[in-house]
């Protein structure tokens, strides 16, 4: 993906976003729009009658993330004021870059100042830091992958973030693709008789359960069916059913690469995603071994703010 690539917030994505950006307004000013909010300071000490322009600027370097969103939260909130954006979200930005310049009542900059932020420097955390994994791995055939360890509401949004820094986003939620882990597998292990045919056996309910209810799922007859598997004997019984990736949980990069040689001769088709322990410090290493797909929870549960700081001018 090209780093100068604008992006766009699907329309899910963008409804999500609003649903935020109106809790957010709420959380400041006690209610979810201008008219009936209040903010105590700028109530007390600005005209309503000045207008201003600040700019948004970065503190650091990375990728930036939230363009966007400011963008809804002065088409929602504020049609007076404009907003001149320099960046896209998905774009590098270097210490002391305007990333964006807002115009208008002074007021309502001055509300509106913290809701914007702290999405901006969320999401630039998360893109900024999805950019650090996916240099990583440069010129390998691997990709990094997010999940589904996000913000309780924010996961779209969160995920959006990962796409602009370059990584890949995994299945939506638990609705959009099969993933059978190993609690999935150990229910299944305690209600069979031939404990040795569980694997085979729960891929094929699965692909058959997809069949029957394609017409119902988001992604119909094409839905994804993946497993997890912790060591190479598992793999070993996966390459033989209908599995369209297998996820390998915590193996080593030596077992990583035994694992490619066994799918590459066994099961060219399917995918191998590798997962647990991955940092930046082994990621590399990880892709070096031939995996298609790394997945990292980090993106979006150990991603750090951004600094982005808001420099005003009176017009």
């Amino acid at each position: 993906m090209s780093e100068s690539q604008q992006h766009a917030m699907d329309a899910e994505t963008t409804a999500d976003c609003i649903q935020l950006i109106d809790m957010a307004l709420a959380e400041d000013i006690g209610a979810a729009n201008l008219k009936d909010g209040r903010d105590c300071t700028t109530d007390s000490i600005v005209p309503g009658s000045v207008t201003a322009s600040a700019a948004f600027v970065s503190r650091a370097s990375g990728v930036v993330c939230g363009v966007e969103v400011a963008k809804l939260v002065i088409d929602r909130h504020a049609l007076t004021l404009k907003l001149d954006c320099h960046l896209n979200d998905g774009d590098r930005v270097e210490p002391g870059q305007t990333i964006a310049v807002i115009s208008g009542p002074a007021a309502e900059i001055l509300v509106l100042e913290r809701t914007c932020l702290n999405f901006m420097c969320r999401l630039s955390g998360i893109s900024s830091f999805a950019r650090q994994y996916t240099d990583e791995i440069r010129g390998t055939n691997a990709c990094v992958l997010d999940t589904r360890k996000t913000t309780p509401g924010w996961r779209r949004l969160e995920k959006y973030a990962v796409a602009c820094g370059g990584g890949q986003n995994h299945r939506m939620g638990l609705y959009d693709a099969v993933m059978i882990k190993d609690n999935h597998l150990a229910f299944r292990r305690s209600q069979a008789e031939n404990k040795s045919l569980t694997i085979p056996n729960a891929i094929k309910v699965v692909r058959d359960w997809i069949n029957e209810n394609a017409q119902t799922l988001p992604n119909g007859s094409e839905t994804v069916l993946q497993l997890e598997v912790d060591n190479l004997d598992q793999l070993e019984i996966a390459l033989e059913t209908s599995v369209d990736i297998v996820l390998l949980d915590n193996m080593s990069n030596d077992q990583l690469r035994s694992a490619v040689a066994l799918r590459n001769e066994r099961a060219p088709k399917v995918l191998l995603e590798a997962s647990g322990g991955v940092n930046l410090s082994t990621i590399a290493g990880i892709a070096a071994t031939g995996v298609e797909r790394i997945s990292v929870g980090a993106l979006t549960h150990s991603a750090t703010n951004f600094d982005i700081g808001l420099d005003w001018t009176i017009d």
